[in-house]
């Protein structure tokens, strides 16, 4: 059965061609300075055989900062939405694939695969399919996977063919599909996939079975018994959907245990939840969580590749769902790196440089009283992370706080977070944000940002004053 391995492996050898000599050239740049000079996220992950790619979302697609990076820094591209049954067949025998046309013609005029996603799913339904007779379900299942798999065929390298289908005690979700086919449903639909289209990857695709737990050995389970009778799956997706260090310590031996099966693995939907707002131990959990995921995935020769559940903070589907939590992604709101992509980044064979260097001073006069402590927490070609803690050492509360410094030629500040920024020239001006204002007798609140920077990116020296 070492067919479907050799279709994945055909597929990304593409990409990886295409991108290793430009790989290499960057590698071989030795000009710290040159921000230019880094490979992308992407073509880090072709040089290993593997990709790196991002969901994406059609309103997205007119936003031409958001398109400059998902074009240039993934190798993969899934359809977030639009291909969902609720888009393709919203109405019984009646097809419409132009939005997710979009998003597939965006992927190949940027050389980047694309995953399919999804064909049967219990959620995005049109109400017309609930109310399909038990006797005629199974055929209009086949149908909409015969035209939607065969609309894409030759397209698309992986499809998510059914997704969810499992509770987390491991019994079957009673789905519409369940509760009017039965057991069946599932391969009949991979059946129906390999059909209409023999070459793409053929995935079941699931939350919640990243580590080795009751969910996780029903789906093991499904595929070991579908391997055995000759059902046509080549591999299985764990969303990853996580949540601040909490990764499963089971992650990289669930992956094997699945690769061992003879099908491939590959991380779908990864994204790592925190409670905002973020700050710098946020963003270092965060950062180890991303590398520990990418890790495990390097470490199982047969798991193809991670997809991220779109990049930017500001596209996160987490805020709606899970209120007071969000900054799940690698990149933030206005599209500036997080640490948690220098962590997979460096995972991925790339080199960051880091340092971390204090300094602190205090005002005196109009407003005395506080200090301020600036800190690089990291540093990498041609950007850096500081973090400034800002101390009342007066004795009585502040009411507000307003932090200054001045950039050195080279010098910018993108994203920050806790705090209200403003720039004039070189000079920054960071003031409270409207929760972290008070601070007690000898307390203390932070807050960090992003920047870029040339040369040596020397430490400034900041002042504070109180309200």
């Amino acid at each position: 059965m070492s067919a479907p391995a050799g279709r994945a492996r055909r597929v990304l050898a593409a990409t990886t061609a295409a991108v290793v000599g430009a790989l290499a050239v960057g590698m071989a740049v030795a000009a710290p300075s040159s921000a230019a000079a880094e490979p992308t996220l992407g073509q880090l992950a072709a040089a290993k055989g593997r990709y790196f790619g991002s969901a994406t979302d059609n309103p997205t697609l007119t936003n031409s900062a958001y398109t400059a990076v998902l074009g240039r820094e993934f190798n993969q591209i899934t359809v977030g939405n639009t291909q969902k049954w609720m888009y393709t067949e919203p109405s019984r025998g009646q097809f419409d694939y132009a939005e997710a046309d979009k998003i597939v013609a965006f992927a190949q005029s940027h050389n980047q695969i694309v995953r399919g996603h999804t064909l049967v799913w219990h959620n995005q339904l049109p109400d017309w399919v609930n109310s399909v007779p038990a006797g005629e379900l199974l055929g209009v299942m086949r149908n909409h996977v015969a035209n939607v798999a065969g609309h894409y065929k030759g397209k698309l390298a992986h499809w998510d063919v059914v997704n969810e289908a499992f509770e987390e005690d491991g019994t079957r979700r009673q789905s519409v599909f369940q509760q009017k086919i039965g057991d069946s449903y599932i391969a009949e639909a991979f059946k129906a996939a390999r059909a209409a289209d023999p070459n793409a990857e053929l995935y079941y695709n699931d939350y919640n079975i990243e580590g080795i737990g009751a969910k996780s050995d029903a789906v093991y389970n499904m595929v070991k018994s579908f391997k055995q009778q000759g059902i046509p799956i080549d591999g299985v997706g764990l969303q990853a959907h996580l949540i601040l260090g909490q990764i499963p310590s089971t992650l990289q031996q669930n992956v094997k245990r699945f690769a061992d099966l003879g099908v491939d693995v590959a991380i779908t939907e990864l994204d790592i939840r925190m409670r905002t707002p973020r700050d710098a131990t946020k963003d270092a959990q965060q950062a180890a969580d991303y590398r520990t995921v990418t890790n495990a995935c390097l470490a199982v020769t047969r798991c193809v590749g991670i997809t991220v559940w779109d990049f930017s903070d500001g596209y996160s589907w987490i805020p709606t769902f899970f209120p007071g939590e969000g900054a799940a992604l690698i990149f933030d709101e206005n599209f500036a790196k997080k640490p948690s992509y220098w962590a997979v980044f460096e995972a991925l064979g790339g080199t960051v440089t880091t340092t971390t260097t204090t300094t602190t001073t205090t005002t005196g006069g109009n407003g005395a009283d506080c200090t301020a402590t600036y800190r690089v927490v990291g540093q990498w070609n041609g950007g850096y992370q500081g973090e400034v803690t800002v101390r009342n050492t007066g004795a009585t509360a502040t009411t507000g706080w307003t932090v200054k410094w001045t950039l050195a030629q080279g010098q910018t500040v993108g994203s920050l977070w806790n705090g209200v920024v403003s720039t004039n020239g070189q000079e920054v001006t960071v003031r409270n944000a409207n929760y972290n204002g008070t601070i007690a007798p000898n307390g203390t609140t932070t807050f960090g940002f992003t920047g870029s920077s040339s040369g040596t990116n020397p430490i400034p020296t900041p002042t504070c004053t109180k309200a």
